[in-house]
């Protein structure tokens, strides 16, 4: 049977009701007068899938997500989920905090990624859903939890416009100073999840700089310029144009997974755009975060079976991590991602669809 993309429905709610830990997982849906729904799921606060018309009117899936609650709890790449406390890298795993040195879980290499082992992405989150359109999430987070200082308490806000965009609020609040940096893992594939790669997709963001990495992936601290390099998509280009240069930065990432500083961009002007070259539609990225981390899915690994009976071989997705840069915390002249008691964590991205 050939896979149709367009002919992916909505995944049963019945397949992600389970109980966990003494608690049930659900899994809610999102609907707009365009005839745009996502969904998203009480564990880990999963945006599992969004469906919405390419060009034709044919109603395309964008965001890769599982059938049933057990197979998106088996995979290990975060897809569509929350993570935090800290998204993305912390070097070996230790930071320190007014003086005080912590150790976080080591699960990524030589370092700790998103969270840790037990992050966000593995926890069940409160839900409440006040309207068709808006789904809120709400996390308590106690000290040290995988090594984090401060009983913290997470809020995310999930709204789906009738503009067809998914509006995301993150917000957090803590009783003694710690480290947030939190965001959504979406992957996506404008064209269809199980349409292919991804590398003729053309991809804009407006990021003069980046942050280079050593081998492990961890910022060096230079701050470079993307002009001459693979990296400049100051203007639109394919994603696979340069992918397989010879450049030692794609090499360590065996492609995109690297963070880019953004420009400073009014409220209405994107940080970054994509088009799928088959189905016409454009995503365009909106966020009020210092970074973006963009990830062309080259360490997906095929071990997974997504919607549809469709593995996850590398590049069929991208991601577009909205963020305050990795290490942060031990690279003092990167933006602070330090929360103190008294102080809310407080920020919004925004993925807009059209065609």
């Amino acid at each position: 049977m050939v896979y149709n993309p367009t002919a992916i429905k909505f995944p049963d709610p019945a397949a992600y009701k389970r109980r966990l830990g003494g608690r049930e997982t659900q899994l809610f849906q999102l609907k707009n007068k365009a005839g745009m729904h996502i969904g998203i799921t009480s564990f880990g606060g999963y945006l599992i899938g969004a469906w919405l018309p390419d060009k034709k009117g044919n109603l395309t899936s964008v965001i890769l997500g599982f059938d049933n609650i057990e197979a998106l709890g088996r995979q290990k790449s975060y897809y569509g989920a929350i993570v935090g406390r800290y998204a993305n890298r912390i070097a070996r795993g230790k930071f320190t905090l007014e003086g005080k040195k912590y150790t976080l879980a080591i699960n990524n290499g030589p370092n700790s990624l998103h969270g840790g082992n037990e992050n966000f992405s593995y926890k069940i989150w409160d839900a409440v859903q006040p309207d068709p359109q808006t789904l809120v999430l709400t996390l308590f987070s106690e000290n040290m939890d995988e090594g984090y200082p401060g009983n913290l308490t997470a809020t995310v806000t999930y709204k789906l416009t009738d503009q067809n965009e998914i509006i995301i609020n993150y917000e957090a609040t803590t009783d003694k100073t710690t480290i947030v940096n939190l965001t959504n893992h979406a992957y996506f594939n404008l064209n269809g999840e199980g349409s292919g790669d991804i590398l003729y997709h053309v991809v804009q963001i407006a990021a003069d700089r980046y942050t280079p990495v050593d081998k492990h992936l961890i910022p060096t601290g230079e701050i470079a310029p993307v002009k001459g390099t693979p990296f400049d998509f100051i203007n639109p280009e394919r994603i696979g144009k340069r992918i397989g240069a010879d450049n030692t930065q794609l090499k360590y990432g065996n492609g995109y997974d690297h963070n880019f500083v953004l420009n400073k961009r009014g409220a209405h002007m994107p940080v970054a755009m994509v088009v799928g070259d088959k189905s016409g539609i454009k995503l365009e990225v909106f966020t009020d975060q210092p970074g973006l981390q963009f990830y062309t899915g080259n360490y997906m690994t095929g071990d997974n079976i997504a919607r549809g009976g469709v593995k996850d071989t590398a590049r069929t997705a991208f991601a577009l991590e909205t963020q305050h840069f990795p290490d942060s915390p031990n690279q003092s002249h990167f933006p602070s991602v330090v929360l103190k008691p008294g102080e809310v964590y407080k920020t919004q991205t925004i993925y807009r669809f059209s065609v």
